[in-house]
């Protein structure tokens, strides 16, 4: 069942996006070669506690952590770890999901260690593309089928993979709620998106073929090609003049 909210709960996912974000803002600062991921996700796990939010990946389904670190050819679901450490040319992923009162805004955005080659930096731009017109044209009455249909247009124009085995989500008091929203067309219309509706728009894409796999940990997933990943994040609400991005500061 697709839950709609309420101005209450939208006001509380409005703030838990406005912290999750400031949070963002500070971690450029804190990134460079030799930080290992451990490190990053304590960083942002302190920055999240201070500004009230709670860290909601941390216990969901056994995971023990607040973030989701993802380098080079991890599309989603790093796990931070001492031994993960940053060198020049690593194309970083960090996914986060802060509550607020009980409600929550999940984002993830990505950063360049150095000097990354020119396809990371393109496959960077193309999933931030992706992910703004998707937003540009939501509304009411839209056809969440056309939402994913307009990613998957744009990344394989350009010749990239679009993941099939991940989606977006609704989101709101639980991380994942319905409905589910592919970065493809899947062939079914789905439903129309209608004010009150929150959503975690969430293109993952590859380098190359968009085949992924599952290591033994259950959570981290790469290309199964060993190519490249982009994927980037924001919690938005259907209003009745578009979308409201709550993970981006106003």
């Amino acid at each position: 069942m697709i839950i709609i909210k309420n101005k209450v709960a939208i006001e509380k996912m409005r703030t838990a996006g406005q912290l999750l974000a400031e949070v963002f803002a500070e971690i450029p600062s804190f990134l460079e070669e030799g930080k290992n991921t451990a490190e990053i996700d304590l960083f942002v796990e302190q920055k999240m506690l201070q500004k009230g939010l709670k860290p909601e990946c941390k216990g969901y389904g056994g995971y023990r952590h607040a973030t989701l670190i993802s380098p080079n050819d991890v599309v989603v679901h790093g796990i931070p770890s001492k031994n993960i450490i940053l060198k020049n040319g690593d194309f970083v992923k960090i996914d986060v999901v802060g509550a607020y009162r009980g409600y929550c805004a999940d984002m993830a955005r990505y950063y360049f260690i150095g000097n990354v080659p020119p396809i990371a930096q393109k496959l960077a731009e193309v999933a931030q593309r992706a992910l703004d017109e998707a937003i540009g044209n939501i509304g009411p009455g839209v056809k969440l089928s056309d939402v994913s249909s307009r990613i998957q247009k744009i990344v394989e124009g350009e010749g990239f993979g679009v993941v099939r085995d991940f989606a977006g989500h609704g989101i709101g008091k639980r991380i994942h709620e319905e409905p589910d929203v592919p970065n493809y067309a899947t062939g079914v219309a789905g439903p129309l998106l209608r004010e009150g509706m929150t959503l975690a728009i969430e293109p993952m894409i590859t380098q190359g073929d968009y085949k992924v796999l599952v290591l033994d940990d259950g959570w981290t997933v790469k290309t199964a090609d060993g190519g490249l990943a982009a994927h980037v994040e924001d919690t938005i609400a259907i209003t009745s003049h578009g979308a409201e991005v709550f993970t981006r500061l106003y």
